[in-house]
């Protein structure tokens, strides 16, 4: 046999029953009327088990409305949420299914609002948002729901977009190496090489000469003091292998040394 001590308010709706063994049982408002619990009470196992099976499902569900209230969530995250706030296993299947009946719930929904948002905000492709949604345990079907809102001309110009800013990351780079490294990057950003074609060809990069004999002077000139310490014909070898592997025009390259020599000799 237990008694309650004193009952105080917590955080948001719910209140703390603390009991004469120093136990506190945190329940909701809701469960604090309908029980009747008052300080001095005194509760049987029985009734404390009732209480923290009521207060398990009340707190679960105010818990699970407040996580609601900031944005859209999955299944997946409003179980993992709950089971972080140790609510019981039992509960946590309860309360998704009102949430559901609610019309709170639904990874349907979540996934077109999901995808939407990130098409409007971020520089993901589909492949991408398709991984972080199975993250968030949404099935195949949802997934392919959301993703057809994903229209080939939006991905083409965010693809457009993100191309754009990386060119600009690889401007110290040759033209060729840096339009490949483009390529790379919106890749691993989840486009598919028809729409990273599209964009490209929007784009239409060019070469800029002037950028280019900058880039390769600044690239050279750091690899021949790399291999500074090597007798001169092996480090030419190793700057001219190094820079035709970093996809400089063999013409360039040529120039490049031409020049070197030229320095040498004064």
């Amino acid at each position: 046999m237990e008694t309650i001590t004193k009952i105080t308010k917590d955080k948001g709706q719910f209140y703390l029953v603390w009991l004469s063994s120093g136990e506190k049982l945190r329940v909701s408002e809701d469960t604090l009327v309908r029980q009747r619990l008052l300080k001095g009470q005194e509760l049987t196992d029985t009734m404390i088990e009732q209480i923290k099976k009521a207060g398990s499902y009340d707190v679960g569900l105010q818990l699970s409305l407040n996580y609601l209230s900031y944005q859209l969530r999955s299944k997946k995250e409003i179980l993992d949420h709950l089971k972080e706030k140790e609510i019981l296993p039992e509960d946590r299947k309860k309360i998704v299914a009102r949430l559901e009946e609610m019309n709170l719930l639904d990874d349907k929904s979540f996934s077109e609002s999901y995808v939407r948002t990130l098409m409007r905000t971020s520089d993901k492709g589909p492949k991408m948002i398709e991984q972080q949604l199975k993250r968030k345990g949404l099935s195949d079907e949802d997934i392919q729901h959301g993703l057809t809102f994903y229209a080939m001309e939006d991905q083409v110009e965010v693809a457009a977009a993100a191309a754009q800013k990386a060119m600009k990351r690889y401007r110290t780079k040759s033209f060729r190496e840096a339009l490949q490294k483009v390529q790379i990057h919106l890749m691993q950003k989840g486009f598919n090489r028809e729409v990273i074609d599209l964009a490209l060809e929007g784009l239409a990069f060019e070469r800029d000469e002037e950028q280019e004999i900058e880039a390769i002077k600044k690239e050279g000139d750091k690899l021949w003091e790399k291999h500074r310490k090597l007798d001169p014909y092996k480090r030419s070898m190793k700057v001219k292998q190094s820079l035709f592997q970093k996809q400089f025009d063999s013409e360039l390259i040529q120039q490049y040394f031409d020049e070197k020599e030229l320095e040498d000799e004064e």
